[in-house]
């Protein structure tokens, strides 16, 4: 049984793997802004997250534990016994477990604008709810907004266009599915147990995710640094992509320099 999991690769086939998680509604086009840089030195491996882009879609609630396992899964069907784990929001919370309960597979981990526990529950089952009922399009305005602060999106309508495709494009399924899966999930207990070196990084104006979250995950991971970047809100990296790509490469290899 393979992961079902679609994934791109890029980069020398023989150098550390990088693995990337992307935000709920998108895919891994989500780090294309990354992608030239960090496939100078890594093999670069983004994938879509269950429910999402070109991976599987199966119906009913999601949990973190099933989207982990399915990344495990996806790493055995590559095989690659160990990686360089970096996942924003939905793609963090992915990495918090598999750092926790798989820590044999990952090197070093970034966390990028995400939760160990983002409630309230109800919220998150309510907008299941919606896009099941296939009204995805009636709350997509309201999600954007909330990906980009108000000064990128007037200078940038392009990017917040393709990127409000991108969430339309998901399968109702999927991206109700992954709703619940973030309803059910509380990481906050499984911190202590990542041990990897970790970057948490926040950005100053997210709506979605805010500093204070990060704040709770650097204060629960023993060997964790917190980063809080400023004039970016949900999707950070897309909107400062050059502060990202060199944290992250900082934060993977110390002695490396960086192109952007």
């Amino acid at each position: 049984m393979t992961s079902g999991l679609h994934a791109t690769v890029d980069g020398p086939p023989d150098a550390p793997v990088l693995l990337l998680g992307s935000s709920l509604g998108t895919t891994g086009a989500m780090w294309q802004p990354q992608v030239a840089a960090l496939a100078e030195r890594y093999r670069l491996v983004r994938y879509d997250h269950l429910g999402h882009g070109g991976s599987a879609v199966p119906l009913g609630a999601y949990t973190i534990d099933l989207l982990g396992r399915k990344v495990l899964r996806l790493l055995d069907d590559l095989g690659i016994a160990r990686v360089h784990y970096a996942g924003l929001s939905l793609g963090g919370m992915v990495g918090m477990w598999l750092a926790a309960h798989a820590p044999e597979r990952i090197d070093r981990l970034a966390l990028l604008c995400t939760s160990a526990s983002l409630g309230p529950a109800d919220g998150w089952r309510a907008r299941a709810a919606t896009v099941r009922a296939g009204r995805l399009h009636t709350i997509a305005d309201a999600i954007v907004q909330r990906w980009f602060t108000a000064d990128f999106a007037a200078a940038h309508p392009d990017v917040v266009a393709a990127h409000r495709d991108l969430l339309l494009s998901t399968p109702a399924a999927g991206y109700a599915g992954c709703c619940e899966a973030i309803a059910a999930m509380d990481l906050r207990a499984d911190l202590a147990a990542v041990r990897v070196p970790t970057l948490v990084i926040a950005a100053a104006d997210d709506p979605a995710t805010p500093p204070e979250q990060a704040v709770a995950i650097a204060e629960r991971i023993p060997s964790a640094r917190l980063v809080v970047i400023d004039d970016a809100a949900h999707l950070a990296n897309v909107e400062q992509p050059e502060t990202v790509t060199r944290l992250l490469v900082d934060h993977l290899d110390p002695t490396g320099a960086v192109s952007t």
